[in-house]
Parts: structure tokens; sequence; C-alpha cells
């Protein structure tokens, strides 16, 4: 990022009431301000207390919009700002001064602006309040977050697990989803160092109060400790108590045991560094939650808070907090999640000091990663890959390069597309034919006649067209996979016309030449993208004994020589599986209607009947553009086809950390590393069992994504795809 960046935020959150909510609209501006941007965050109701706005005042490039004291909407702020206002409002303000970015939180909030569509491509959504189990994921509501997604520059997951969820039920954010978890600001005092526990003990809660967070259940902790010999107090600190509908007379109650609570110090609601100064003065930290909540895919700031002061914290065992702790952190509450349970974690905090202290540093160091700082760096990293710098050679233009491209197939063009669009100096135009040989000659001749350069993907029936309509004093660059070579499409285009043809591997690079005869000068060589940063996930338990083909049609991908290597495997393993990601061939009709493909995969499909190795062993999973969440049980990926141009999954499941496995096809080590390649199914069943151990097996994979990192990421080909269009 090398202009200053203007960022717009928005949360439908009340910042007079501290919760995880409103915390994120602080905390979010201040990331935004240490990466560089000029944030403006605009308030939905009017401040009566500072306690989260004043420590924005000051900070590079921030301005607070106050609607009702400005007089940016009409009346006195009785109520916070609907949805549709916010819209309105956000709008004026946009028109008033641009911004890059709109940052916002709250679903209803988001569909609002998205349906008035004022900041298409725009919006940075972050998503909490949505469907997180397949029970809720309604058809209604996944259309409203297709739509979210579709609009959306980004969709901000606070964890991986949400992240994959999201992408699992709504193939449009996949490729838009990144991280965003919460920041926990440095305390700004020492924390203490904990020595002994105080006497009697300190429980501390922060945030709101709430039913199914346990806060009413909490006042009677220190009762219960009581009759099993335990002296504690709990420190409450927050003042935003929920009405809610399902549990009436909650609020009632929890005010009264706030105040009354003999053995309860309840702080009221204080500005975050106050929180955090009180809480740093107690011994243990409370995130018990309801059993209900337990499927939830957030992670708990309150957590990351107190893990920061040192505090060992009490709270459910969930996914998500099993990552972030380990499946042996001492203080999980169980299943049940009753009053006795979390009276029984206390307990064990309390009378053992080892469990309390791999608590507290379990959590101090799962907080080191979830710094303001961190959160400062994921920022600049986001905003660095969606507005790349200008290309020198275009800087100085008078206009910008307009660039073409046109194909009937630009699914190896995606992640490159987005982004040239958002390159500064080039305007980017796409014909796309919805065939491979039918297309709107008047659109694809307007596009030739307004192009400086045109792209054309697949040396096709495309490529032929545009290279005998090329306008005088624009270039032509073809892109050639694989398959147009046999089609015999290369010699029905006027070479002449065509600047430079793209392919993407040395070999054929050369089967290019010595095919066609086309001067080697306009033949080059520029590999596939790998979205690395998407694909580099945590693997899941259970990875490094599972098998990953992805593309198993038509019967030169050799399904049948992956089953020969999970054979081979089974046969000293039970414990080995493959995971197949493809369409059914019969969904091809090309192939499905030659003979010779049906009789290949009948026969697959006869053999995995009837082999004992191969029984409940394979395993097809639906085809779609969720490769980096579903690579993430994959440990090894397997290219074992007869052919390839390039070979893509081997590359993609390296960059998840995946171990690649190739047969030596045609070109096959003028791609990937040797080490990689071998020379027969038995001998890659060899080399993945070799891999015995986790170290060895992670180790080899950490490799793997370190050369396609270097090799063929998304920076590095995005790179050389702009040298080529600016140059000449």
């Amino acid at each position: 990022m090398t202009r200053t960046l203007r960022a717009l935020v928005y949360g439908d959150v009340d910042l007079n009431l501290i919760d995880g909510s409103a915390v994120w609209a602080q905390s979010t501006v201040q990331a935004l301000s240490r990466a560089g941007c000029r944030t403006r965050l605009v308030l939905k109701a009017p401040v009566e207390t500072g306690r989260l706005t004043d420590p924005l005042a000051g900070l590079p490039g921030v301005t607070v919009v106050r609607p009702y004291e400005e007089h940016l909407v009409p009346g006195q702020g009785a109520h916070p700002l609907s949805p549709f206002q916010a819209s309105q409002l956000l709008a004026r303000l946009d028109v008033e001064e641009p911004c890059d970015l709109l940052v916002l939180r709250g679903r209803r909030l988001v569909k609002q602006i998205v349906g008035d569509g004022s900041f298409d491509g725009r919006i940075w959504a972050y998503l909490t309040d949505i469907p997180q189990s397949p029970a809720e994921m309604t058809e209604e509501a996944r259309a409203d977050l297709a739509r979210i997604a579709t609009a959306s520059r980004q969709l901000l997951c606070q964890t991986e697990e949400l992240r994959c969820f999201l992408e699992a039920w709504v193939p449009e954010a996949c490729g838009r989803s990144v991280l965003c978890p919460p920041a926990v600001p440095e305390p700004g005092f020492p924390v203490p160092a904990r020595g002994g526990l105080h006497d009697p003990v300190r429980l501390v809660y922060t945030g709101k109060f709430a039913p199914r967070w346990n806060t009413l259940p909490m006042t009677r902790l220190p009762a219960m400790l009581a009759e099993r010999g335990i002296r504690t107090e709990l420190h409450a600190v927050g003042d935003k108590i929920h009405k809610d509908p399902g549990h009436p007379g909650f609020d009632t109650a929890m005010a009264e045991a706030l105040r009354t609570t003999p053995e309860v110090v309840h702080h009221g609601g204080v500005p975050r560094e106050e929180a955090m100064r009180l809480a740093a003065d107690c011994d243990l930290g409370l995130g018990w939650r309801d059993a209900s909540l337990d499927a939830s895919l957030e992670l708990s700031t309150k957590v990351l808070e107190f893990g920061s002061l040192g505090l060992p914290v009490v709270l459910n065992r969930t996914p998500a907090h099993e990552a972030l702790l380990g499946a042996d952190y001492p203080l999980f509450v169980p299943g049940t999640a009753t009053l006795a349970d979390a009276a029984d974690a206390v307990s064990l905090a309390v009378r053992d000091t080892a469990a309390r202290h791999l608590a507290a540093d379990r959590c101090a160091a799962a907080a080191r990663e979830y710094t303001m700082e961190a959160a400062a760096a994921r920022w600049r990293g986001h905003l660095d890959r969606a507005f790349p710098a200008a290309p020198a050679a275009v800087a100085t233009r008078a206009r910008p390069l307009r660039v073409g491209v046109a194909g009937h197939d630009l699914k190896f063009l995606t992640r490159l597309l987005d982004h040239l669009r958002a390159l500064p100096g080039l305007d980017v135009r796409i014909d796309a034919w919805p065939a491979l040989a039918r297309h709107d000659a008047a659109a694809s001749r307007e596009l030739a006649d307004w192009a400086d350069v045109v792209v054309v993907e697949w040396c096709g029936p495309a490529a032929i067209w545009y290279s005998r309509h090329k306008r005088r004093g624009s270039r032509l660059i073809v892109r050639l996979h694989r398959f147009e070579l046999d089609a015999g499409y290369p010699r029905q285009v006027d070479i002449d016309a065509v600047d430079r043809v793209v392919c993407v591997s040395p070999h054929y690079a050369r089967a290019t030449r010595d095919r066609t005869g086309w001067p080697a000068a306009k033949i080059t060589t520029i590999g596939n993208w790998v979205d690395v940063d998407q694909l580099d996930r945590p693997k899941a338990p259970g990875a490094r004994h599972r098998l990953g083909m992805i593309g198993i049609a038509p019967s030169r991908k050799r399904l049948d020589l992956g089953l020969d290597v999970l054979e081979a495997l089974r046969a000293r393993d039970r414990r080995w599986h493959l995971s197949v990601k493809s369409k059914p061939p019969w969904e091809y009709w090309w192939i499905w209607n030659k003979p010779e493909e049906r009789e290949h995969y009948e026969a697959i499909l006869r053999r995995m009947q009837t082999s004992p190795l191969l029984e409940g062993a394979v395993v097809f999973d639906r085809f779609g553009p969720d490769v980096p969440n579903w690579l993430r049980r994959i440990g090894h990926v397997l290219s074992t086809s007869d052919d390839e141009s390039f070979h893509l999954a081997p590359a993609e499941g390296m960059a998840s950390g995946a171990v690649p496995a190739l047969l030596p096809w045609p070109g096959a080590d003028e791609i990937y590393d040797r080490r990689w390649i071998h020379d027969t199914p038995e001998a890659m069943a060899g080399a993945i069992a070799g891999l015995a151990e986790q170290e060895d097996w992670q180790s080899a994979g950490a490799v793997a994504r370190e050369q396609v990192r270097e090799g063929f990421s998304l920076e590095r080909v995005a790179k050389d795809w702009t040298e080529l269009l600016v140059s000449g």
C-alpha cells in the first residue's frame, strides 16, 4: 500500500455500552490507523460516555463522525440510527469524501447497504451474526449471504472455523474471505507478576450480562465454592444488561444479583483500559458460557484480554478454544457446562498450582498472536493485496492503459483479474464468450477497437477471431494451455497479429514452438498463479493419513493409479484414505459419450466395490470453489496423470502444507522439485509412507509451501503478467 487509503467504519453497535461488538469498532479503528489509513468512524448513537471513543482522539488520521451532534441526520438522537438511516448517511459521507473501503458490522445493516447499491466492490463486511450451523442456514439466509459476498470486496471472518463454514455453504464467499480475528490492546500499565492467590480468591468477568453468557449463575459461584472450603469473590465489570424475551425477568434478577450478592463486587461500566487494570488485579478470568453456545464459530475476546494480563481463564471446551489453547488445556468446563462444572474448574485452578500456571501460560501465549500491532500487520497485508501499487510504466501515462480480456472460460484468471482491476493506471474490461466458439461479435469488435492490449484466454476460436480483428497499434496476447494444440486451433491463428503467446510450462512452450513453427521470440512461459494466502490454513486432525486428488476426468487423470497408491498404503496401515474433489465424469457429455472413457470409469467403480483394501477408503467430495477449506483435511496431494500442461492441484496442495506426490508426466520436473516426483505408484506409496512421523510430514509440507510461494504465488505471477501487459 503506497498511497493513503480512506476508510469508513460503521457498526450496528452502540458505543455507549461495552461489549464485544462495541470493542470491535474501537479496535478496528485503532488497527486501521496503525496500518496507515485515514479512518472515519461513524457513530450509531449519540455518545453519552466517551469510554470507547475518547481513546480514539488524537490517533493519526482518525475522525469520529457524530451524526446527531453534527446535524447530519434529522432529530435529536432519541433513537439510534436504523440500518436505512445509516445507509443513507454513509452514502452522503462518501459523496463528500469518497472512501476506498467501507468496513461494516451487522448482517441487517450490510444487507441494507448491499440492497442500496452505493458501495458495491468496496464493502469489507465483518460477519458474526450469521448462521453458524447447518440447521440455521436456511435458503433465505444463504441467498442473503450470497448477495453480500458478491457485493463485497472482502468478507472479514473472526476464526478459521467461521471462514470454512461460510465458504462451504456460500460458494460466492470463496476467495473473498479473509481472517480478521479480535485485537487486544497492549496494557498501558505494568502487569503484576503472578505469585500466590488473593484471599479471598478474585474471579473476574468483563462484558455484557446476558442469559447465555451465564452471568447470573456466575454470581452464585462464590457461594458454591464456599461450600467446598474455597473463599472467592466475583469482580464484575460492565453495564450492559440484556433484556431477553426468552428469559423473562432476567434483567431484573441480574441487576439485583449484582447489587445485593455479598461476594460480588460490581464495578459498573468503565473504559477498556480501566477494565483491564481491574482484571489484572484478579486471579482467575471467567469465560464460561451456556452449552448452547459451544457450536459458535467465534472466538471470545475476553480470553485474549485476560491472557494478555497473564490470567488463566475458565471457559467451555469448543473446537475454536481447543485450537487456540490445546485439547489438554486444564481449565475447560465440560460439555454440560453446569454451575457445578464451572465450580470444579475453579476448584482445580485454586488447588492445583501447576494446572493454574499451565493455563495462564497457554492464555498468555495465545494472546500474543492477537495484539493490536498484529492486527495492524494483518490489515496492512489485506490492504496491500487489495490495493496494489501502480506499475511504474503506467504511472506517467496521460490515461489508463486499456486492457481487454476475452475467452469462454476464465476460471484460471479469476484472482489475477481481481489484481489487474485493482491496479491504478489500468482499465480492465471483459468479453466473456458464452461458449468456446460462440460470442457477441459486436461486443468483441467494440473491445478490440477500445483496448490498448487484448489478452485472450485459451488459444481457440477467440484467439482466431481477435487475431483477425486486431486494431492497428494495439497489442494481442494469447494464453495457450494444452488441449488447443491437439484441437488444431493454433494453425488458424494469424500469428503475425499476435505479439506474445503465453504458455503455462516450459514443456508446452517447446511443444508449441515445435508443432506450430511460430517464432520462438513470441513464445514465453508464465506459470499458473496460486493464491497462497487463501490456501495457507491450519490442517485438520487426521490430515496426515488422507490423500487427495482434485479432478479425475478425463481418464488421462488416472484415478486408477491413485487407487494403486492407496491400496499399497492401506496394505501397511488401514488409517490411509483418499478424498476426491471432482465432478463425476458423466457430468461431462464430451467425455461420457466416448465408450473407452465409460469403460475406464466402470472398471474403477467395480474395483472400489470389490477390493478389500479399498472398502470404505475412498470419499468423493462435491466439486466447488471451496478448495482451501477442503485441503485442510488433506495431507498429500496426488498427480497421477498421463499428461498435464501444469497441473494446479499439486501446487495448491503445497500452498496448504500438503506434501505433493507426482508421477513423471512430461514436463513435471520443470515445474515441480524432483524430490516430489516418483517413477511408479509403488514408489510414490513408499515415499508417502516414509513420512511416518508427524514431524517429518510437517517438515516436508513446510518445504513444499515455501517452494510454491517462491515460484507461483499470486503476487509473483501477477507481477510477471503486469510487466508483460505494460511493456511495449
